[in-house]
């Protein structure tokens, strides 16, 4: 049975955005099993996501029925009552209501154990509690009271599929969450809760028209500031970041409770950090940690912020703060470069040994983590062996991010033939490479100019400094470096150069690189330097999912995708 939606407070209510004194700073046949353990891929720095994930807004699904038997609206009175009601809405509900909801729903599978409404709803209580507390153990809990759930009522338990959607988006396993989650849209289709997990898995496999058709569908059925805060998400991953501001502040206005509100005020700051504009994405952090103190995600960015506007005593307490609450492998290695770039290197050691403790730790519950894992490797670990993970993981769900991750620890591990082609499918706008990342453009511009392709290179490290010139503490000044000894380009611009070499598929069915119109277009005259192989990686997975309408195109971002230079693309065949 599903709760009726709670109608959310209209826009222009005043609920948006930081306004007022600044707040005090902080301190301190069914879908398969899923195969082997999984881990949640994370994004370096502030693109959360990307990806992955790219995560559900609370995460929580239409599992609970609000109206009495006569048709009366039940009061919200407690906590439990408060909890059920952000259940409804499909957004995050406080801590302490989550855990008496919790503490509820065990003692009712105690007292009535084939009470399958209860054992799902008691399994996205778990889920929810594991993804806001980074406590994976809550992860096995989840999935025996959902799969027990599915056994008490094996057929047409939409909110058992859909509870194992989201435990599925969670761990970082998309393609499983795909499964369930079109399993649950089958026997649902107009259940609007199930369409954000499966956008976060389409966007986690690198299925661009997917996501943008389960949007559509999404916001045909629900218009509410959750469906918006998803909404921004998208256009933040197509480049529209005004169209991304927009939906996200009247998602904030439209917020009706505190965390619900928090969530996404943060959901804000990114996308202002990631603009390069830390007193705005610092605002937002703080009214966020303001509006719910148990917004850890935002602690994180505030720390971010404040190591970008220099206040690098304050910065290193918000993320120590946000590491002992939330202890997650981003805020582990986020750290770790901040102590790094302070000259702390022993301390840079300790944060870095705490992410791979944290890495095995979830791995053990189901949890992926091969993304920020390589991240940590390429940078600071064995490149090679970032490389084995970042492939297999490529194969298993071939998005964006690992696309980036893979091309830049084949460039750390001195194979920039291969990286480029990576480089270039993580901004290819056919494959959905849209995103604004300065981080991409970074990886991209490195990559090009070991290769000898000093138009390219010029060009891509320029972008990323514009995108946001504090992406990094670590890896700001090596682009300026590198901007640097690359010089003015020639004047009048080089020569062009035609021809490129690279191959494109063959039809023995071996997995060639995939090459694009675009990437087969002149770079112009600043960018016509060179052209450099790139051969994509053996058996790469299928990228699954329907095709559906396209997001509108960037209409802020020059030149940001544009995939010249490179001969081909790895395939996710």
């Amino acid at each position: 049975m599903e709760i009726e939606e709670r109608q959310p407070v209209p826009a222009g209510s005043g609920r948006a955005g930081p306004a007022g004194p600044r707040p005090a700073e902080p301190v301190g046949a069914q879908p398969p099993e899923p195969s082997g353990p999984r881990r949640s891929p994370l994004g370096r720095g502030a693109l959360i996501g990307a990806v992955a994930g790219c995560v559900v807004l609370g995460g929580v699904l239409v599992l609970l029925p609000s109206l009495d038997p006569g048709g009366a609206p039940r009061p919200a009175a407690g906590p439990v009552a408060r909890a059920v009601s952000a259940v409804g809405a499909g957004v995050p509900a406080a801590l302490p209501d989550l855990a008496a909801l919790i503490d509820d729903r065990e003692a009712r599978v105690r007292a009535r154990p084939r009470d399958d409404v209860s054992w799902a709803v008691l399994g996205v209580a778990y889920t929810e509690q594991g993804r806001r507390t980074a406590a994976a153990a809550y992860y096995p809990k989840a999935e025996k009271a959902l799969r027990t759930s599915l056994s008490v009522r094996p057929k047409d338990n939409v909110a058992a599929l859909e509870g194992l959607a989201s435990l599925a988006d969670a761990r970082g396993d998309f393609r499983t969450a795909k499964q369930w989650g079109e399993a649950a849209v089958k026997l649902s289709p107009k259940r609007w809760t199930t369409y954000p997990t499966l956008i976060d898995a389409y966007t986690g496999l690198g299925d661009h028209k997917a996501v943008d058709k389960a949007l559509d569908k999404l916001l045909a059925l629900r218009s509410g500031p959750a469906a918006r805060a998803v909404a921004a998400r998208v256009y933040r991953d197509r480049g529209r970041r005004e169209d991304a501001a927009a939906a996200i502040s009247d998602a904030a206005a439209g917020a009706a409770t505190p965390s619900e509100q928090a969530a996404f005020l943060q959901q804000a700051g990114d996308l202002a950090w990631e603009r390069g504009d830390r007193q705005e994405s610092l605002d937002h952090y703080r009214a966020a940690v303001n509006t719910d103190a148990d917004a850890y995600d935002a602690l994180a960015g505030q720390g971010r912020a404040l190591m970008a506007l220099g206040r690098t005593s304050e910065a290193l307490r918000a993320y120590q703060a946000a590491l002992a609450k939330r202890p997650t492998p981003r805020f582990a290695l986020e750290l770790g470069e901040l102590y790094e770039k302070l000259g702390l290197g022993g301390a840079a050691g300790v944060q870095y040994d705490l992410l791979r403790e944290l890495v095995r730790r979830e791995s053990a519950e189901g949890v992926d983590d091969e993304l920020v894992l390589g991240l940590l490797e390429a940078d600071h670990g064995d490149p090679q062996a970032a490389v084995r993970a970042l492939r297999a993981e490529w194969q298993r769900q071939p998005g964006i991010a690992v696309a980036d991750a893979l091309g830049w620890a084949l460039h750390r591990a001195g194979d920039d033939r291969e990286a480029l082609g990576f480089a270039v499918r993580a901004m290819d706008t056919e494959h959905g490479g849209l995103v604004r990342s300065a981080l991409y453009a970074y990886h991209r511009g490195r990559i090009e100019r070991d290769l000898g392709l000093s138009g390219p290179a010029r060009r891509h490290l320029t972008e990323a400094l514009r995108i946001n010139p504090y992406f990094t503490p670590l890896l700001v000044p090596e682009a300026q470096q590198a901007l640097a000894a690359l010089g003015e380009p020639p004047a009048g611009g080089p020569p062009e150069e035609s021809g490129e070499s690279g191959e494109s598929g063959g039809s023995d069915g071996s997995d060639q690189p995939e090459q694009s119109d675009q990437s087969r277009r002149s770079e112009g005259s600043d960018d016509a330097a060179g052209t450099a192989g790139a051969a994509g990686p053996s058996g790469a997975a299928e990228s699954s999912g329907s095709s559906g309408s396209s997001a509108a195109p960037r209409t802020d971002s020059p030149g940001a995708a544009d995939p010249a230079t490179a001969p081909g693309l790895p395939s996710a065949r």
